[in-house]
């Protein structure tokens, strides 16, 4: 990982992930971050994406004033997302069922495709590499992190830009039966070694490695290399730590940010980068996801024997 980008209430670094108190802040104000060119008939999601890529690509060194440094081809994006454009969804079937699908708007439409994140934050900053949107469920933020890795690994591009972002509104909260979602994006490059070596670009964390299974227990297992973890992020919602957990320090950032969902792998790689740079070591897990579908990670800091 060669950059990391916040779009978060009250929070605006990757430390600051592990100790900022979300629901007492304002929310994120897209046209202060960005500017207002361009977020017009975007819905929010979107606009956050927009937020938490400018940040990563800028503190990856990709992007100077709004010129990338690198050739565009080189450039992917893997873009997490489980309730992104609900409210467009809703909005445009309620139109529907009360007046027809003329009655739809043209310029909103476009917004209920699943992918509208991704391929929106391509268009905006210019970046013609392999292009993914991932809606999978509680496990999509860390196969987003998987699929760009593996895009990366498959030599379809030496850097992947990788986004999770969920929305808080009214839409999202009926479906959420009340609760409220996390209202912010996270984003993080990711790197081949070599390409940011001869670029310059300063290492934040390295990704080691990966596993998806139905049990949290297996899930843990295939991660583990014989390192045991010091830092350990639950799946969202918690849980009893599996015993080869028991006794390592863990946290679950939904208690702090809301319902994650999507964006709940991404952001614990953000975290995780926090802790090492606030002197934290490794391996740190990153769990997400339910008994019936987990997903796990391996993160390291910068430098450390694999």
């Amino acid at each position: 990982m060669t950059g990391v980008g916040v779009a978060l209430p009250r929070a605006s670094s990757p430390q600051s992930l592990l100790t900022a108190v979300a629901h007492t802040a304002e929310p994120v104000n897209p046209e202060t971050r960005v500017g207002k060119k361009g977020l017009r008939y975007k819905d929010r999601a979107t606009q956050l994406g927009y937020c938490a890529a400018d940040a990563a690509l800028r503190d990856a060194g990709l992007l100077v004033d709004k010129d990338l440094t690198v050739e565009d081809k080189t450039v992917g994006v893997v873009a997490s997302s489980n309730l992104g454009n609900v409210d467009t969804v809703v909005g445009a079937l309620d139109t529907i069922a009360a007046e027809t699908t003329m009655g739809t708007s043209p310029m909103g439409l476009p917004n209920a495709s699943s992918n509208v994140i991704a391929t929106s934050i391509a268009i905006r900053f210019g970046l013609r590499g392999p292009n993914l949107m991932v809606c999978n469920g509680a496990t999509s933020g860390l196969d987003a992190i998987h699929w760009a890795a593996t895009m990366i690994a498959a030599g379809r591009a030496p850097r992947v830009l990788v986004v999770g972002v969920e929305p808080d509104n009214e839409p999202v909260r009926k479906l959420l039966g009340g609760k409220r979602a996390v209202d912010g994006a996270v984003g993080v490059v990711l790197e081949d070694a070599t390409a940011a070596a001869e670029r310059g670009a300063t290492p934040r964390a390295v990704v080691g490695r990966y596993a998806r299974t139905g049990d949290v227990a297996k899930t843990v297992a295939r991660i583990a290399d014989g390192e045991a973890p010091v830092l350990w992020h639950a799946p969202e919602g918690g849980g009893a730590p599996t015993p080869a957990l028991v006794g390592v320090p863990g946290y679950d950032l939904a208690k702090t940010w809301g319902v994650t969902s999507g964006a709940h792998g991404v952001l614990q790689c953000a975290a995780a980068v926090g802790w090492f740079e606030g002197g934290g070591a490794g391996p740190v897990y990153a769990l997400a996801g339910a008994p019936e579908a987990t997903a796990g990670l391996v993160l390291r800091p910068v430098g450390a024997a694999r």
